[in-house]
Order: C-alpha cells, then sequence, then structure tokens
C-alpha cells in the first residue's frame, strides 16, 4: 500500500488547495488531416444578395477557431448555497426572448453565465486555456485576438463573465426573478450559401454585423436560430436552391431567424464558428466533427478531447484528466436514486442530482428490469456488489486500485452451520441465496418465478415466506433480507429466533480497505501491461470482438485520474476493447478499466455531455461522480 506521502488525494473526502494540473503528452500518433479540410479552398453554390467573397484559405479558421456544438442540457438546477446576500442566481436565460435553461450568476461587476450557455446559445467558440480563472473566447473575431472572459466554478458550473462581450458589442443583460434577460442587436441576413465538401457539407450565412447564434439537434436536422432578420432575396434563394443543392429551411420568428439544416450522415454532427472581415456564421455538417480542446476547467480539472489512431482508426477521444497535486477534488459513486440501487436515468440528470460538476457513466445494469449488475460500495456500503469476477477500481484514504474482484460472503448460524451467499444486491441471479440490505430499497420483489424469503432484523431471523409472481416484502430497515432461489437447504435451518451472522472475504483481499468501489470490466491494463482478457471474466465472445462506443477510466504514473469515453470513428466503426486498451496506454494509463459502453457511453461536465448529444445516450443505472467545493 502507498505510503502517506504518496496518498493520492483526489480520492479523499478532505480538501487540498491547488496547483495546476500537468499536462499529458500525446503518446501515439494523432489524427491532424481530418481538420485538413478546413484550410483547403470551397466552392459554393448558393445565390446571395451581395458579392460575398468565396470562403478560400485566406479566411479560414485556425484549428483553435473551430467550435463545436454543445448538447442543450436539461433544466438545470442551481444549489440553494448560491443564494448568498448580494449574489443573484437563476436557472433560465433568455436571448431577445427566446428562452434556455442555463445557470447563470450576478456577482457584484460580473454577470456570470455556465459557459456551455455560450457556446450552444451564443455562437461562441472557448479556445485552449491554461488558466482556470480566464477563459479565452473567439466570437467574429480571430483566435490571436480571443476576448477573455473571467471565469469560476460554483455549484458544479463553471461561469464566464459576459460584461466584456456586453461593453464590446453593446449588450445588456437585466435580472427578472430566475431569468436573466439579455438583448443583444439584430443583424441581417444578406446571403446562406452552401457547398460539397470531401468531409461533408459547408453552410455560410453571410450577416451585417457580430450576431448571435444559437444551434439545437434533432434527428437528421441541425436548426442554428440567429438574432437576425432575413431578406426577401435570401428567402427566395433558399426556396430555389440550384441543382444538386440540398435544401435548407428558413423561418422568421419576430427579430430572429431560424435556419435548418439537414444531416443526411447518421455519423455527421454540425460544427458551428464565425469569421469577421466580413461578418459570417458557418455551420459545417461533418462526420470528423470533433475539435482538438485542451482547456483548464478547473483547478486540478483539465477538459481535453482529439483523435487518437489505434487499428488503423482514427478515433475521437474525450476525457477528464484529474490533477494529483494539491486536487481540491473528490471521486464518488452516484447511483440513479440515494434511495434505492435500482432504476435508470440519464448520466446528465443522475449528475445534477448528485451535484456533481463531472461525471462518468460506470457498471452494467440489467436494461429490463433496470437492476445493477455489478460492484458500486459507497463508504463501505455495497449498494450492489461484484459479480463473476469482473474488473473494479476501489478508492479512498488517498490511495486507488485496480483489479479483478471476487466476493465471498458466508451466512452463519448460532450453531455454526454456514450458507454460501451468491451475490449481493444484484441483478445477476442464479440458483442460491441472494443478500438485500436496505441499499436495495424499501421493498424486494422476486427477481425469479418464485423465491422463498427469509427476514432478518438486529442478526436473528424473525419470518420465512414464500412470494411469487407480483408480490414483494419490505426490507427491514436494522436487517436484510434472504432470497432463496432453487435452493431448499437452508430454509428448514433459518426459523425465528435464529442467530445468524455474514462472513465477507475479498480477493484479492487488498482492495477491502477501499470504501469506494465501482465496476466494470474487462480489466485493460495493470502495472502498465494490457491483461484484457474479456472471457476470464465472463463477457461473451460478441462483447469481446464487438466496436462500439466506450468509457473507460485509467490512473497514470503520476497520479493523474482520466474518465475517458471513446467513440465511432468518422468512417463509422467504434473502437474494440483492444482499440480502448490501445488508446487508455497511449494517453498514459499504467492501469485502465473498461466501463460500460455503447449507448450507455456518457462524460458529463459541468451541466452537459462533452462526448455526445444527450438524445444519443442511453439511461444508466450508476456512475462516478467528481465534486468540486
Amino acid at each position: 500500500m502507498p505510503t502517506p506521502s504518496s496518498l493520492h488525494p483526489i480520492f479523499q473526502e478532505s480538501r487540498f488547495s491547488m496547483t495546476l494540473l500537468p499536462r499529458i503528452g500525446l503518446h501515439g500518433p494523432l489524427l491532424t488531416s481530418l481538420f485538413l479540410g478546413l484550410t483547403a479552398p470551397a466552392i459554393f453554390h448558393g445565390a446571395a444578395t451581395a458579392a460575398a467573397p468565396a470562403l478560400g484559405a485566406d479566411a479560414m479558421p485556425s484549428e483553435a477557431e473551430v467550435d463545436w456544438e454543445m448538447p442543450a442540457a436539461t433544466l438545470a438546477q442551481v444549489p440553494d448555497s448560491l443564494a448568498q446576500a448580494g449574489v443573484a442566481t437563476g436557472n433560465r436565460v433568455s436571448v431577445n426572448g427566446i428562452g434556455v435553461a442555463v445557470p447563470w450568476m450576478q456577482r457584484q461587476n460580473q454577470i456570470g453565465l455556465a459557459d456551455y450557455g455560450l457556446t450552444d446559445h451564443l455562437g461562441i467558440t472557448l479556445l485552449n486555456s491554461n488558466d482556470a480563472q480566464r477563459q479565452p473566447v473567439q466570437w467574429f473575431s480571430s483566435a490571436q485576438t480571443p476576448t477573455f472572459l473571467s471565469a469560476w466554478v460554483q455549484g458544479g458550473y463553471r461561469y464566464l463573465d459576459l460584461v466584456p462581450l456586453q461593453t464590446n458589442h453593446g449588450w445588456s443583460a437585466t435580472v427578472q426573478g430566475q431569468t436573466l434577460n439579455v438583448t443583444v442587436p439584430t443583424t441581417q441576413i444578406t446571403a446562406l450559401r452552401s457547398g460539397n465538401q470531401p468531409w461533408g457539407q459547408r453552410w455560410v450565412i453571410d450577416v451585417s454585423g457580430p450576431t448571435v447564434a444559437q444551434i439545437t439537434e434533432t434527428a437528421g436536422a441541425a436548426t442554428v436560430t440567429l438574432a437576425a432578420t432575413a431578406t426577401a432575396a435570401v428567402a427566395q434563394s433558399v426556396a430555389r436552391p440550384p441543382s444538386g443543392q440540398t435544401p435548407a429551411q428558413i423561418t422568421p420568428a419576430g427579430q430572429s431567424t431560424q435556419i435548418t439544416l439537414p444531416i443526411p450522415n447518421a455519423n455527421a454532427r454540425p460544427v458551428l464558428f464565425t469569421l469577421t472581415n466580413p461578418h459570417r456564421v458557418v455551420v459545417d455538417i461533418r462526420t470528423d466533427h470533433l475539435r482538438p480542446v485542451d482547456i483548464l476547467w478547473a483547478p486540478g480539472l483539465r477538459w481535453r478531447q482529439q483523435y487518437f489512431m489505434a487499428g488503423n482508426k482514427a478515433l475521437p477521444v474525450y476525457w477528464l484528466q484529474l490533477s494529483h497535486r494539491e486536487a481540491q477534488t473528490a471521486l464518488r459513486p452516484i447511483w440513479t436514486d440515494p434511495t434505492t440501487a435500482t432504476g435508470t436515468a440519464p448520466l446528465q440528470t443522475m449528475a445534477q442530482r448528485w451535484q456533481a460538476a463531472a461525471a462518468i457513466n460506470a457498471g452494467f445494469f440489467n436494461r429490463n428490469n433496470q437492476y445493477p449488475l455489478g460492484a458500486v460500495r459507497y463508504n463501505n456500503d455495497w449498494i450492489s456488489g461484484p459479480i463473476l469476477g469482473r474488473g473494479v477500481v476501489g478508492w479512498g484514504n488517498g490511495q486507488v486500485q485496480m483489479d479483478r474482484l471476487a466476493l465471498r460472503q458466508t451466512l452463519r448460524t448460532g450453531n455454526g452451520q454456514t450458507f454460501p451467499i451468491q451475490a449481493v444486491n444484484s441483478g445477476y441471479v442464479q440458483a442460491g441465496m441472494g443478500l438485500y440490505t436496505p441499499a436495495w430499497g424499501s421493498t424486494y420483489r422476486p427477481i425469479t418465478e418464485a423465491e422463498r424469503i427469509v427476514t432478518v432484523r438486529n442478526q436473528q431471523v424473525v419470518g420465512q415466506q414464500s412470494v411469487t409472481g407480483d408480490g414483494s416484502v419490505p426490507i427491514p430497515p436494522d436487517g436484510y433480507i434472504l432470497a432463496l432461489r432453487a435452493y431448499d437447504t437452508p430454509a428448514p435451518v433459518l426459523v425465528s429466533g435464529t442467530a445468524v451472522t455474514i462472513q465477507s472475504d475479498f480477493l484479492p483481499a487488498s482492495l477491502a480497505p477501499f470504501p469506494h468501489i465501482v465496476g466494470g470490466g474487462p480489466l485493460l491494463i495493470r502495472n502498465r501491461g494490457i491483461v484484457l482478457d474479456a472471457a476470464l471474466e465472463q463477457f461473451g465472445s460478441a462483447f469481446a470482438s464487438q466496436a462500439a462506443p466506450r468509457s473507460a477510466i485509467g490512473y497514470t504514473a503520476n497520479g493523474d485520474i482520466l474518465l475517458v469515453a471513446i467513440h465511432n470513428s468518422p468512417t463509422g466503426a467504434g473502437p474494440t476493447l483492444a482499440e480502448t486498451a490501445q488508446v487508455m496506454a497511449q494517453l498514459g494509463s499504467i492501469d485502465a478499466l473498461n466501463l460500460d459502453g455503447g449507448s450507455s457511453a456518457s462524460l458529463y461536465l459541468g451541466g452537459r455531455l462533452i462526448n455526445r448529444h444527450p438524445r444519443t445516450a442511453a439511461r444508466v443505472n450508476n456512475g462516478i461522480g467528481l465534486f468540486l467545493p
């Protein structure tokens, strides 16, 4: 076990001061060619009301200037702790009368908006940053001359001060109850053009001045809402597109205009950015939509994303890098509802319910009955027990370990008779005896057709009954129930009044001291070596060979923690488990664990998912939450 001097503060409940997070070096080849199309001349076929210049190499943004679409969050709940004297807070913003759910905070001479509010609803690009308190942004300017906004984290959100934008562009902001009303100048759309590119389609919206732009996604389409009116000529050009050009739809909405753009490829997403001289809003519909990001989001927490090569694929990788140096952070398991181990919810909803600043989905579960299928241990209590000797990550008291875990539990009666317990608080059932504690919930409903239920209170059997179908039994708050499934041997012994105890043994024993454990599997990397063995952890062959989006957690040599989501390549295929292990090794992991993937793969940061649109994310049972002061 590590010595006190090497304890990992990110896994401690106590708080520490922070220093700047060290950067991870790129150990594998980075695919930069995916964005080469951004610097190539473009040919446009759309009509314009004025002679608009071609969007060629001389007008193209650098890689750092290209924006990416962020998913809109569910209604954000601002913690009560923010309602301090002299500080106004709310969870709704209205931009020229269009309301969106985004947390905001007014304090002293600053008006802060959650950072995703700027990207999603104003069309502003966040540039790379090494200063958590000072965020450079690009909006109708070059990346070489950014605007710097003060930044602060509170209540799980990162707020960016709007005052410099107000001053520079004539915005105004007023508070009305829980709503921040932002008024921006209305401009005019003078042309709408499009052109096919090797990577997809580019749309260029010419505007008369800096224009606020909001982008939203639905299945097969992206809608850009601009604080601008459209000329009649623009509407006519959209109504009569040139032959071979994919049509758009333009809808006036008072002093705003909605432009709906088709997304013909299921793997494509919109990328929005702005240009100046002349002023333009550009939307690229492309499969290689990831823009490299390297932002120090909070002291000790860095947001990274870029492409990596693995198995001859360019894989988009999104990750949160948690520093071990003076980290004012804590990791804890989170699940759907603190009162029960069962049920599912979107990770975004789950994280906001627990008021986590960041989170990643974690263990497996049964999608039909929504029961957990793997380890979730919180403050030494098994919310759900481990199964099948699968990989887990354990942490606490400044230490972390990843390994395969088996839990051997035995029920012992007062006269020395023993019976094995198959699993604790688990949806994984076999013939035998299952243990269900109050962490499962207030009641237990049989998982199999017919079960015999033994109720224990204060280490003494108080009753026994057969339960079938939709029947249920209460789980006593001072005890537990035992579910006997095709296993009658203990029934005659466990009569009322029988004294019982439970003995638990961890394999390996080194995982026993950890108060927090979360399971996934398979284990990918152990002690710097790839140890992937899906069959050993009783995963099926189809699962082992499948190419799909993945979530994983890694641990680096200098003690950084990596929460990672890997998605489909621009050509459509996602990573296999072997390719996931390769990516985790390239990120510098000396230990790494695969988590639930596919549509479950979700990475949450400060109010939104950063790795996918929320409409594509499945509900999950549990995750790992990151908490900031």
